[in-house]
Formats: C-alpha cells, sequence, structure tokens
C-alpha cells in the first residue's frame, strides 16, 4: 500500500532521552513537548499555522494533561489545531503515526503532528475514592512502579513476559550479553564525528530548561545514563529474577523526553522538507497481540501484518530498527526471520538509550528514515512489543520524490 500521507524530510526531532531522576526530571512532559516543538518549528522554519491537525501520545499522565492536545497545540501557537490524545504504552509512537496518517488519508486533514512525550520520572502516586471501602478508603496506585510491576491480568511484571519467551526458545544469558555489547557499539556509531548523526534530528548541546521553562538550567552533550558495558562487567551480573537469565545489563532503563514527526499530503511534503527531492513515503502498519505474558513475540506478527501491508517481504527491507527493551526481543525476531542480528538497530535502540515509552517509537522511526537516507534509500521496518502482550509496526520507504 502506499499512503497519500508522507513524512516531509527533516520535517522531525527528539530531544536527547535522560535516564530517570535525571536533567529531565523536574520538567512537566506537556509543557515540555511544547517548548521544545515551538524551538523546533522554528528552527526548520515550518509555521505551526499551517497545522490543522495533530495526536498527543503519552503513556504517564501529568497534571492537567486532560487537556491533552489541544493544550499542547495551543502553548506551541497553533490553537486552531486539534485532535485526540492516545496512550498505547511502547507502541503509542506508531499508533499516533498511523492516526495523522488516516486523518489525511480521508482527506480530514492536510498538515498534522505526531508528538510524543513522556516522564517515568516521578510518576503520580494516584488515589482512587471507594466510599464503600473499609472504613471508606480508597484504592491507590504508583502509575510507574505498580504497572512495570504487575500486569492485572496475569499479575506478572513485565520482567517475567522476557523471562518466559528465553525459556521457550532457549535464549540464554550469555547471547543476551553479547547482543547487548553489540548495540551499544552500534550506537558510538551515532557519537562519531561530534554526533553527526544524531545531530541530523536532534539539536545539540541541548539546551534544558528550568520548570518554568523562562531559562536554561544546564546543557546536555547527548542522551544521559547510557551504559558502557564490558563483557567482564556483564558476566559478573545476577539475573533481576530469581531463577531466571535476564540481568539489569541486558534490559533498558526507564528515561525522560519527547520526539515528533510532521505528516502532510505528498504536494505538501516537498514545501516542508528539508531536501524537496527526499520524498519518506508510507507503506504499511501493523497491530498484533500474542498469548498472555509473551510480550517479546509480539514484535513478530506485528512486522509480518506490517510488511503485507506493504506487500514487501522483509528481505526487502535495508535497515530494520526495534523496540528492544529486552535483549531478548532482538534474538528472538533474528532467530524467526532469519534477519542478520548485528546489522538491524544502527545508530542505537531503546535498549541503549532508554525508554520514555511513548516517544520511543517516534524516536526510532526518525532514526530509520536517518538510516535509510545515508544508505541511498530503501524500505525500512520498525517493530516494538508493549504492554498487554501487544506490538505496533511500520513500514517505510525513503525515496527521490519524483519517481
Amino acid at each position: 500500500m502506499n499512503y497519500k500521507a508522507e513524512i516531509p524530510y527533516g520535517a522531525y526531532w527528539s530531544t536527547p532521552f535522560a535516564r530517570w531522576q535525571g536533567s529531565f526530571a523536574n520538567l512537566h512532559s506537556i509543557e515540555f513537548a511544547a517548548h521544545v516543538a515551538r524551538f523546533e518549528m522554528a528552527k526548520r522554519k515550518i509555521d505551526p499555522a499551517g497545522l490543522d491537525y495533530g495526536v498527543l501520545g503519552f503513556s504517564v499522565p501529568q497534571k492537567h494533561s486532560f487537556y491533552g492536545l489541544p493544550w499542547l497545540t495551543g502553548m506551541l501557537g497553533a490553537p486552531q489545531a486539534g485532535g485526540p490524545t492516545l496512550m498505547q504504552a511502547c507502541a503509542t509512537g506508531v499508533r499516533t503515526l498511523l492516526a495523522v496518517a488516516q486523518e489525511i488519508e480521508c482527506g480530514m486533514a492536510t498538515t498534522a503532528l505526531a508528538i510524543n512525550c513522556d516522564r517515568t520520572s516521578n510518576g503520580p502516586h494516584l488515589y482512587y475514592p471507594n466510599p464503600r471501602g473499609p472504613g471508606g478508603t480508597g484504592a491507590a496506585e504508583d502509575w510507574v512502579m505498580g504497572n512495570f510491576d504487575c500486569d492485572p491480568l496475569g499479575k506478572h511484571a513485565m520482567l517475567q513476559t522476557a523471562e518466559n519467551v528465553a525459556i521457550k526458545h532457549g535464549i540464554g544469558m550469555a547471547e543476551q550479553h553479547e547482543i547487548v555489547l553489540r548495540r551499544e557499539a552500534q550506537y558510538r556509531m551515532a557519537q562519531e564525528n561530534d554526533s553527526a548523526f544524531l545531530k541530523r534530528f536532534m539539536s545539540l548541546p541541548f539546551e534544558v530548561p528550568t520548570p518554568n521553562f523562562k531559562k536554561t538550567a544546564n546543557s546536555m552533550a547527548g542522551d544521559e545514563g547510557v551504559s558502557q558495558s564490558t563483557a567482564e562487567g556483564l558476566a559478573k551480573l545476577k539475573p533481576a529474577m530469581s531463577g531466571g537469565c535476564i540481568t539489569f545489563g541486558a534490559q533498558t532503563h526507564p528515561a525522560d523526553g519527547n520526539a515528533a514527526i510532521i505528516v502532510t499530503t505528498r504536494e505538501k511534503a516537498r514545501e516542508l522538507s528539508a531536501d524537496p527531492k527526499i520524498a519518506v513515503r508510507l507503506h504499511g502498519f501493523g497491530l498484533a497481540r500474542v498469548p498472555l505474558a509473551y510480550m517479546p513475540e509480539a514484535m513478530l506478527p506485528a512486522a509480518q501484518r506490517a510488511l503485507e501491508q506493504a506487500g514487501r517481504k522483509i528481505s526487502d527491507m535495508k535497515a530494520i530498527k526495534t523496540h528492544n527493551p529486552f535483549a531478548v526481543n532482538d534474538l528472538f525476531f533474528a532467530r524467526q526471520t532469519g534477519c542478520d542480528l548485528n546489522a538491524m538497530n544502527n545508530y542505537g535502540c531503546s535498549l541503549v538509550w532508554g525508554h520514555p515509552q511513548a516517544p520511543m517509537g517516534t524516536r526510532a522511526i526518525i532514526e530509520l528514515i536517518e538510516e535509510l537516507t545515508i544508505r541511498g534509500g530503501g524500505f525500512g521496518l520498525f517493530t516494538g512489543c508493549a504492554a498487554g502482550d501487544t506490538a505496533m509496526a511500520v513500514v517505510l520507504e525513503v525515496g527521490d520524490a519524483k519517481s
């Protein structure tokens, strides 16, 4: 399939990601996303007045987040743009991209913003009143930690889903650690030549604002809190779960940040593009859900469905990016598809730069576009799992705008 909607080349951005309780810990994620979007659109000479639709994605609520996308676009300087707020855990990035593409596909919008943000730091502690409870007391929830630790359907932690997949497919600790080292080496490619790859879509050094967004608190050279593992150090780690095989070194870390992509019509894409000769086309999306407590497996059927809609095979993909909260994800996916495990996730992935949930997929898609551009164009796939044993995937193409 060839969607009418296109991504103007360069009309996207991401903040660096900061490990939780780091430099972004005290920034309201929605206000921060609007602050960054305002700067990045001005940098690209894209007028917010041209937006007629938007979709906001997040997975950790913040104060006033009830007002969602209209609040953000109002702060951005685009009060004419409305739209929904979506939440699909780690699949939110693909979901918001699909939502804006669908709006353009059916002629209800011409230029839309898919913007995603999250702050896992200082997550809300919620109280749910229950007048009929013992003594009139209600229930309480730590939004971030409680949901990391308990899927309400199976009463298991997310970590258990990775352990289940490792056991089922015979994936051991040593091979997980090997792929961690490979992914960290690939991320270092993005840091070469003064972070030249990251600077294709990220403003570096990044000026971190104060919580009132009136001053600069500090400056970040790039992603904050990225591990620098060694084979010896990983080998000393014990499993994070008793009797398991997954260590803290073989999984990602919670993080904060935001990222966004503008989607528009083919004609408008040339106008907004940083290079009108380059076209970024959308060809297929996929959603999948697998049996309870096998979350990492979901990325495979989601990818297969996206490829089917695109009319392509996995062998047609010049670049592949995954959301890999666990090293197990990539090992499973490569075994099932025959993909070159070492060639996936060039320049970085969530296993390395962290897991701020909603914006994670958006950044991965942006990196996929830039890798394909560097390699002269072609088709690429992003796929990643999400809470609830689900996943979403997208197939896109970077090519000649005249073709």
